[in-house]
């Protein structure tokens, strides 16, 4: 038992491919996980322990909960011990909400809300004075020593420069027992039927009473009950005129301007919220960007006429209503639609674009004859905001796009608040000023702040800014010091998003739990490797367990214990080959320890390639943090784009290159980041994208079906003599349509039961037995194999079964070829691992025909690969780059930016400190670098 406190023990574990395994975990260690991609280590880590935690605590609900929870089945494991609560940060990327920033996933703004709704100090945004506020006794006290002796007039003011005639609000005023109001400044009777011009603007106040200002007992009770109905007629804003003088003084028990009267809410959170109606800026609905029309874009070239195709939303002159409207217009503006735009008057053009509703009659030169003309026109501008704003289509919106720009918002010039929101401040700045700061600027405005506050602030902030500092630290250590608060969360790259939520979980300083890390190395440049270690010592030392699935090899090293799963992938894994400290893992013969030790290496090419003389050149390119770079891309080479995280690769290349080639080549529409030329795109004839967006996420997607090959094999099958006779269509060969399926299961293979308060039970279907296919369809046989012989063949088994058919066994070959021979074709897409999804998709890519021109851009494609699967992978890109196609990979692994002909290294720091191309050229040139990172951590492996 004793040797059981300090461990997890897993016991006979079988999920996926694991082939009952024992281990024992020690706990408060920093443990990885290592082994080939598909291996295991997620079957151990995530859907073995992590499950059962999840499980476990899910347990503890009561029944009457966990059934709006559904059941979490119980993973393939005998038993667990020692199990402590489970967080699992997984590479699930955050939301792609808008609405989401860095500021709200790390929870620091909303301690910013608080500290501004508590600490803040309030300044009239039409005087810049401080606001100030009165309870009511302060206000009888200050009424008394003002105006003793004196006549005033009690007033509630209620309607504050807004058009209206207001005869019902009379009528109302004088039923609640009152005679007289001041309107605009004039203190007049009420009489019947009384009413303003509609159509001026007007300041209306109730006279609430009228007395001479005494200290007496009597005149007091009298004014207090005097200003309590003022305040409720008033909603908590009075004013007193003196009667003398008539000067007017105003007087809130919420925040007020002293010389104005305007008036703000008491602050609260939800002020500062931009996710929040009370804090949003009402313009832009709190996402500080709006689309408005570019006139520039609807009218193209001033020198066409509207005939010709002037308007561009309109094209060209045909017969229909709104070319009849336009001839209309002209007539009551003098123009004809054969006339250049430019030759039109402005109100003409206003017309056109922002319409109108009139009527107006022309006389018949030649006939003496009045027509009479109705203009109800809605304008081209109009329609277009219309169409985007309430179209339900997403092609009319791309449509209605095109003719508009994205801009920051006018009203709130991008900062997503109201007007109010951003004028209360503390030590001179607004809550938005701050959010725009990098985290490295903040830090220390934080730390400076408590001398800059006064007394009462202080220890209303004390606890607030605590917890600010220990997050803003937090988010320092993993290494985010570029990004800001205000920074959307949908342009943060996978890497950066799970530090993000790494750092929330050390900021929620959570002692004995067990963390479950999936890579937290992705995304991130050797040098800041050792601070995100660091992190997570710390979190290990404050007493928790951290269980980190890894391929890195700084983080092998530096970890307490290493369990290694292997030794090939898929079924050919599951086992544990071997466990212990680093060192002990060194002397051990596995895969990884001789790529640790050094026995094995990815070897460095004799010589680089010298591609085919023909450049891409892109100048000026300005998105993000980008300063004007202009960069070179050599042809027919393997190309890397390295620097540290935030430095502006992602920008440069899929925010800016890929956009320009995709609607070069494809016509693409998503719009590329600023530049100013491209040259060189008559060199390629296609570019693919590989990125790191998941492939199908339904169990009936499989790669079978992922890479097309289905197709294929489908086709086959209905070419069989037995198939012809019958006369089955590729449809009878689908598990995802009726006819051919087994309907028990509805080609799933498996039947869900459903208990209420139990997981969900998945039985093999006992129609089919789980072949997914009905009798009559497995008659049909190729070679003597079933459909469904064919989706549970290994892929190795496939490229030999299907070798005389080329497109079958092309496709087969290619998915062999990045090494996953070991995978069925029918297993579900779910089941795969993230290193193997990643590698079909390039499968599925690579084995389109390629032209010998084709341009590759690949996003990190070592994500979940082991040092023997970035060996693999590597040797199918080398083939293709030798066929004259060119490969360009975003890439803060070693063992492939030294293998590249050509590297361009972006820097020097992260966000505003990056951005600027520093060096370019081969391995050995850019080693003699000084200035880059990259550089340094190269020089190590080329020696």
């Amino acid at each position: 038992m004793l040797e059981n406190e300090n461990n997890i023990e897993v016991i006979g574990a079988r999920v996926h491919n694991l082939k009952n395994i024992d281990i024992l975990i020690p706990r408060e260690k920093l443990v990885v996980i290592t082994g080939l991609s598909g291996s295991g280590k997620s079957s151990l880590a995530f859907d073995t322990i992590y499950a059962e935690g999840q499980r476990r605590y899910i347990e503890t609900f009561s029944a009457y909960a966990r059934q709006f929870l559904g059941g979490l089945e119980r993973p393939d494991v005998d038993k667990i011990d020692g199990l402590s609560p489970v967080i699992a940060i997984e590479q699930k990327t955050t939301s792609k909400s808008p609405r989401s920033t860095v500021g709200t996933i790390t929870e620091v703004y909303d301690f910013l809300r608080l500290l501004y709704a508590r600490a803040g100090e309030a300044y009239s945004y039409n005087t810049g004075e401080k606001m100030v506020s009165y309870s009511d006794e302060q206000i009888q006290n200050l009424i008394t020593e003002t105006f003793n002796g004196k006549r005033i007039n009690v007033l509630a003011p209620i309607i504050r420069a807004r058009k209206g005639h207001y005869a019902e609000l009379f009528q109302q005023i004088a039923k609640q027992g009152f005679v007289k109001v001041r309107v605009n400044g004039k203190i007049v009777d009420i009489t019947p039927g009384m009413k303003l011009d509609r159509y001026k603007t007007h300041d209306i106040e109730i006279v609430i009473d009228r007395m001479q200002v005494e200290a007496t007992a009597d005149t007091q009770k009298r004014l207090s009950e005097s200003i309590k109905t003022a305040m409720y007629h008033g909603e908590d804003v009075m004013m007193v005129m003196e009667h003398e003088s008539n000067e007017v003084r105003f007087f809130s028990r919420t925040l007020m301007c002293p010389t104005t009267g305007i008036s703000y809410q008491n602050p609260e959170p939800n002020l500062f919220s931009f996710n929040s109606p009370k804090g949003a800026c009402e313009h832009c609905n709190g996402l500080g960007i709006v689309n408005e029309i570019n006139r520039k874009k609807i009218i193209p070239n001033p020198k066409l006429s509207i005939q010709k195709g002037a308007l561009a939303p309109l094209g060209e002159f045909k017969s229909s209503w709104m070319f009849k409207q336009l001839e209309i217009i002209g007539e009551k503006y003098k123009f004809k639609l054969t006339d250049p735009i430019e030759t039109l008057s402005e109100e003409a053009i206003e017309m056109i674009l922002n319409g109108g509703n009139e009527k107006f009659s022309v006389v018949s030169k030649t006939a003496g004859v009045t027509k009479e003309y109705k203009i109800d026109f809605e304008g081209i501008s109009k329609f277009i905001k219309n169409q985007f704003d309430e179209s339900n289509s997403s092609s009319i919106k791309r449509w209605a796009k095109e003719y508009m720009d994205e801009m920051a918002c006018p009203e709130c010039h991008g900062s997503r608040l109201k007007k109010e929101s951003l004028f209360f401040k503390i030590n001179d700045l607004n809550i938005a000023s701050l959010s725009a700061m990098d985290i490295s600027e903040l830090a220390p405005w934080f730390q400076a702040l408590p001398e800059k506050l006064s007394d009462k602030q202080k220890t209303i902030a004390l606890e607030i800014l605590k917890e600010i500092n220990d997050r803003i630290q937090f988010l320092l250590d993993v290494g985010l010091n570029y990004l800001s608060l205000n920074r959307s969360s949908k342009s943060l790259s996978g890497g950066e998003a799970q530090r993000i939520r790494l750092a929330t979980q050390i900021g929620s300083q959570l002692v004995g739990v067990l963390y479950i890390l999936d890579e937290p190395s992705i995304g991130l440049h050797q040098r800041d490797n050792e601070r995100l270690i660091n992190s997570l010592k710390n979190l290990r030392d404050i007493g928790n367990s951290v269980l980190v699935v890894e391929h890195d090899k700084d983080m092998i090293e530096c970890a307490d214990y290493v369990i290694d799963i292997g030794p090939k992938a898929g079924k050919f894994g599951g086992n544990i080959i071997s466990k212990g400290t680093p060192a002990e893992l060194l002397k051990e013969h596995t895969l990884t320890a001789q790529y640790l030790n050094g026995e094995l290496q990815i070897e460095i090419p004799k010589k680089r390639r010298s591609g085919n003389g023909k450049f891409i050149k892109l100048h000026g390119a300005s998105g993000n943090n980008l300063k004007n770079v202009s960069v070179e891309f050599p042809l027919g080479k393997l190309i890397c784009v390295t620097g540290v995280s935030g430095s502006g690769k992602s920008t440069l290349i899929n925010e800016t290159l890929y956009p320009i080639l995709n609607a070069h080549i494809f016509n693409g529409v998503k719009k590329p980041q600023p530049y100013k030329k491209i040259d060189g795109l008559e060199h390629i004839d296609k570019v693919i994208d590989i990125d790191q967006s998941p492939i199908g996420r339904t169990p009936r997607s499989n790669p079978a079906t992922y890479t097309e090959v289905f197709s294929e094999i489908r086709s086959l099958f209905t070419m069989t003599p037995e198939a012809m006779i019958r006369g089955y269509k590729a449809g009878r060969f689908s598990f995802n349509v009726s006819g051919g399926r087994c309907e028990t299961c509805e080609g799933s293979g498996v039947r869900t039961i459903e208990m209420s308060f139990l997981p969900d039970v998945y039985v093999e279907c006992e129609t089919c037995q789980g072949k997914r296919f009905n009798r009559e369809t497995l008659e049909i046989r190729y070679k003597g194999k079933s459909i469904s012989d064919v989706l549970n063949m290994t892929i190795d088994e496939a490229v030999d079964f299907f070798e005389m058919i080329p497109k079958i066994h092309r496709k087969l070959k290619t998915i062999q070829d990045v090494g996953l021979g070991y995978i069925t074709l029918g297993q579900q897409s779910t089941t795969l691992s993230g290193g193997e999804a990643q590698r079909i998709k390039l499968a599925a890519e690579l084995s389109k025909k390629d032209t010998g021109n084709t341009f590759y851009i690949m996003d990190e494609p070592t994500t979940g690969l082991h040092f023997e699967d970035i060996r693999v992978l590597m040797e199918v890109i080398t083939k293709l780059v030798d066929k004259g196609n060119t490969v360009l990979i975003i890439e803060h692994n070693l063992d492939v930016i030294k293998l590249a002909d050509y590297i361009i290294d972006i820097g020097l720091e992260g966000g505003k400190g990056g951005g600027e191309l520093l060096c370019s050229g081969t391995p050995e040139e850019i080693v003699k670098n000084k200035k880059s990172y990259t550089a340094q951590f190269l020089k190590k492996e080329l020696n």
